[in-house]
């Protein structure tokens, strides 16, 4: 399937550095213009038809205005003037217009010469894939972002709670909150209109407490394109400026179906995950065929992460819809595991790194990737003790057994413990773009 082109949006992100920029082109294309009209008055030898209608005009206007003798004194002497006038116009807008172009255009940032050099430098970045959901990939989205603009999202959708679970039951789409979160990391556009996109409502917002803004846009931009996923979702990246794309693994609606380990079948995520029971398989209920969007940019992809997020509601799920697994098989890309930080209530509790790719190979029977990168930085103690009343606890990075069973572990102090223990989106991309 190939993807739509939407060629005036691409010509205006292309135009966009001359923005702002059309008084100071106009002055210098005018001056330039005055000043060849000095030249054809001043030198009517070289320019004689120009000169001919020229001097003409300027007759009219001149005579017995000017102390001289002849016309043609006159002419010279206003051929100078405007050679002058253009000259000192060209000049002027010449070089206005290049501060223009290099002058900071807000605290920290970069002129439109450099906005547009960075622009082209990130639409020939390696072509990357992440697949995943939750707040772990929209982490590594922000990091991939400064590296490359061809960026594929591939987003699992089996969400059935909170505000994507309301939205699900209500209009029938696809779950947008993990979407939401992807296209938010991507995006390059105002951080006034990021935090629109992240805002919640509050309990007293009534019919809408809990909803995110960017569920509701999503849910809109959906029933606007009559129920297509796609066109909403290049609205909504058009909005937001992303670098790159966002794109569902499915548009089928699935749900999720555990066995647990004392043999019981549990189904829906939020359901799974609140049993407090340890999960031994995990299941899709539906049927389901694989975007083509996600398969094509599987085939071409040079680099392919997978994670960080849940393993069992965010990773896994996305591998059992048919044709993905094998995509990444048959990819020739540079694919990458990156284990979660912290473990997860009701899916990884008192896992260790090794643990998390036990349970992908008994979901997943590919070999989906080569390299593993494991956090090897440690939280304060302050701060495991917080987790600990969440009964979450710090991976444990067991890097021996993960080169055993393999795999090439890639370590390194990935984390950023500021308010919530996670990956360090900086760091972590770095880390990944290093292995193509």
């Amino acid at each position: 399937m190939s993807r739509p082109r939407y060629s005036g949006y691409r010509l205006r992100k292309l135009l966009a550095p001359a923005y702002g920029l059309r008084r100071y082109v106009f002055l210098s294309f005018f001056s330039f213009l005055v000043l060849l009209a000095g030249i054809a008055l001043g030198f009517k030898i070289l320019f004689e038809p120009l000169a001919v209608g020229l001097t003409k005009f300027w007759n009219g206007l001149i005579a017995g205005l000017l102390p001289y003798r002849s016309i043609d004194e006159s002419n010279h002497v206003l051929g100078a003037l405007l050679m002058l006038l253009g000259a000192c116009g060209l000049y002027f807008g010449v070089s206005s217009l290049w501060r223009k172009l290099n002058a900071p255009v807000e605290q920290g940032g970069t002129g439109a010469v450099g906005r547009y050099r960075r622009r082209q430098e990130l639409a020939v970045g390696p072509k990357i894939v992440a697949i995943g959901g939750g707040t772990g990939l929209s982490t590594l989205l922000r990091g991939l972002k400064r590296y490359s603009s061809n960026i594929t999202a591939i987003v699992t959708v089996s969400d059935d709670g909170g505000s994507s679970g309301r939205l699900v039951q209500e209009m029938g789409i696809l779950p947008p909150g993990d979407i939401r979160n992807c296209l938010v990391a991507l995006a390059d556009a105002e951080k006034l209109m990021t935090d629109l996109f992240q805002h919640r409502f509050k309990a007293q917002a009534g019919s809408l407490s809990g909803h995110a803004m960017g569920n509701l846009l999503i849910a809109a931009l959906i029933e606007q394109a009559g129920g297509d996923i796609d066109k909403a979702l290049q609205m909504a990246s058009e909005v937001l400026a992303i670098r790159g794309r966002v794109v569902p693994t499915t548009k089928d609606r699935v749900r999720l179906r555990a066995l647990m380990e004392d043999g019981t079948e549990i189904c829906g995520e939020t359901a799974i995950v609140g049993s407090g029971m340890r999960i031994r398989r995990i299941h899709l209920d539906g049927d389901a065929q694989a975007h083509p969007v996600a398969l094509e940019s599987l085939a071409d992809a040079e680099l392919i992460c997978i994670g960080p997020g849940s393993i069992y509601t965010s990773i896994v799920p996305n591998f059992l819809v048919p044709g993905i697994a094998e995509a990444v098989t048959a990819s020739k890309a540079t694919k990458v595991y990156i284990c979660n930080v912290m473990t997860q209530r009701g899916e990884s509790d008192a896992f260790t790194c090794a643990e998390h790719l036990v349970a992908m190979q008994a979901n997943v029977p590919d070999r989906l990737f080569d390299y593993v990168v494991v956090n090897t930085g440690v939280p304060s103690q302050a701060t495991l003790d917080k987790y600990r009343d969440f009964h979450q606890e710090f991976v444990v990075p067991d890097v021996d057994r993960v080169a055993s069973m393999g795999y090439r572990p890639i370590t390194g102090d990935l984390m950023s413990d500021v308010d919530f223990v996670r990956h360090d989106p900086t760091r972590l991309a770095e880390k990944v773009v290093a292995l193509v």
